[in-house]
This record gives C-alpha cells, structure tokens and sequence, in this order.
C-alpha cells in the first residue's frame, strides 16, 4: 500500500476542517498513535528497525494495514492473508482451526500487520500496541450466556486452539499457559503467530509500548518510558509467557516466529476527552 499524507487533504468540511483533521482528533490512545505512525512516510523503515536483530526486509510486493487516517481499518488475517500472501491454502485452515462456524464470527484484529521477508522467506510482522496500563487486560473470553449453539460452538473450539498452540510451545520446549479463560488477548496472540508459523509463515509478534501519552492519563496510567513499559508489561506476562520465551527465534518446523517487546515514544499525546456523543473511545472493543 503507497504511503500518503492524507492529513494536508484540501477537502473541507463545514466548519473549515478537513475530514482527515476531524477524524484524527477524534482518535485517543494507542489506536491514534498506530494511525499517527502509520500515517508516516518513514513508517516502514522504522517499523524494520523496531524488530531488529530479526532479519526482515520489504518487497514491491510488501503491503500494511491500517495506512494512517485515509485507510484506518485494522487487519483480520483471514482477509488480509489471501491479499497479500495469495499463493497458499493457509487463509481458510486458519479461520477453520480458530472457528467451528465461520457465518457471523470473525478472527481477531491487528493493530498493525506488514507482510514481508524474513530470513528471505515470504512472511508476516504483526505489531499489539498499547498507551496505557488499562490497555493490558487479564481478562479471558467471555461467553454469552444468552448466545447461539453455534456460538458457545466457536467458543469451545477457541478454547481447543489456544489448547493445542500451548501443547505445540511446551513440545518445543517453551513454557507457556496461554489460555482462553485468562490473559486472553496475549493468549490469542502468541496461539496466532504460533499457528502461522506452524504453516510455514515465519511471523514476527511485537508488543510495542507507546510512551509519553500523558493526554490519555485521565483513562489510566500512561507508559512514562521504556523501562516502564517493560516493567509492567513483564509484570502482567510472566504468570503466561515467561520472559525466556522473548527476543528469541522459536523454530516451528515450518518456519520460525519471534515475541519481541519494544517501545516507541508517541508523535503527538492523545487530544483531551470529548463528550461521549463527539468522541470514539481509546479504542474499541477487541477481541
């Protein structure tokens, strides 16, 4: 995807305000500071420079979602795959091994995905951002009480995927209790890049820190720096994922994966808190 300053758009609104100017201040938290990176003509190389020492390096071919306010929606893997990486029947037993039933129900969302190379094979980096303490939930997957068969159905049969990527870790000599019934998001995660990893899509996982977001103190603690960050990031892993699985190259067979932990001071702090009626939320509800 070309890169573009979708912020100097001439097109106004009524109030003299670009559309692009109206959306982004509309944004807070670490979903802002990935469409104001993204949003950056030099995102690329820098987002190949946060997951150094791994060796990953971009083609023509090389597409990211999201591309800052003009193209803000994050990517789902079963969608986002097949368009970049075509040449492969790893999109439908990937949805098909997170999901019983497919009508209705989706895979996760990535704040940041990129296909590229890595160790010169045709791979996937993708990038959990958070801004602030609240942002690292414990929570596992809730279930619907009131839901469907065929939703109590998905919710099983994520539970056994999660399962079965913590029995393949453990195989390969990598202590992990990622579950559904806690630290769900992280466990989802790291199940992921397992997974594709396991079809033979290397895969870079980055849990990135955005630092210095004092705008969003009001919703929780912000991360001050990255000794901050690192520090309660490890604090709410390590029961899950322990800090020996990171910063390492973790061979799947297929292809490898990665779990590296960085941090990146923000572009801007977030824009103070709107009405509830004139403002999006931190960021919406994800699974």
């Amino acid at each position: 995807m070309v890169q573009e300053d979708f912020l100097d758009n001439p097109d106004a609104t009524g109030n003299g305000q670009s559309p692009q100017v109206v959306r982004k201040r509309s944004y807070r938290g670490s979903r802002k500071h990935v469409l104001d990176w993204t949003n950056r003509p030099d995102f690329v190389r820098e987002l190949l420079h946060v997951v150094l020492p791994v060796d990953c390096s971009v083609t023509v071919a090389s597409q990211w979602m999201p591309v800052g306010y003009g193209a803000p929606d994050e990517a789902r893997l079963d969608t986002f795959g097949p368009q970049v990486l075509p040449n492969t029947n790893v999109w439908p037993v990937l949805r098909a091994w997170w999901l019983a039933h497919e009508r209705g129900a989706n895979t996760p969302n990535w704040d940041i995905a990129m296909s590229c190379e890595i160790e010169g094979k045709r791979g996937l980096i993708l990038v959990e951002a958070k801004a602030n303490v609240p942002e690292l939930s414990a929570s596992g997957k809730s279930s619907d009480a009131k839901g469907s068969q065929r939703s109590d159905e998905n919710h099983t049969h994520i539970g056994a995927a999660i399962e079965e990527a913590c029995a393949a870790l453990l195989a390969l000599g990598t202590p992990t209790s990622i579950s559904r019934d806690t630290h769900y998001q992280l466990s989802n995660r790291v199940a992921f890049a397992w997974k594709l990893a396991s079809l033979g899509i290397p895969t870079v996982l980055v849990y990135l820190g955005f630092t210095g977001d004092d705008g969003i103190a009001d919703a929780g603690v912000p991360f001050s720096d990255d000794a901050h960050w690192r520090g309660i990031f490890g604090a709410y892993v390590h029961t899950i994922v322990p800090e020996s699985t990171f910063e390492r190259r973790i061979d799947c067979g297929a292809a490898p994966f990665w779990l590296l932990v960085r941090s990146r001071p923000v572009l801007e702090p977030s824009p103070p808190r709107r009405s509830r009626r004139s403002c999006n939320p931190l960021r919406p509800p994800r699974s």
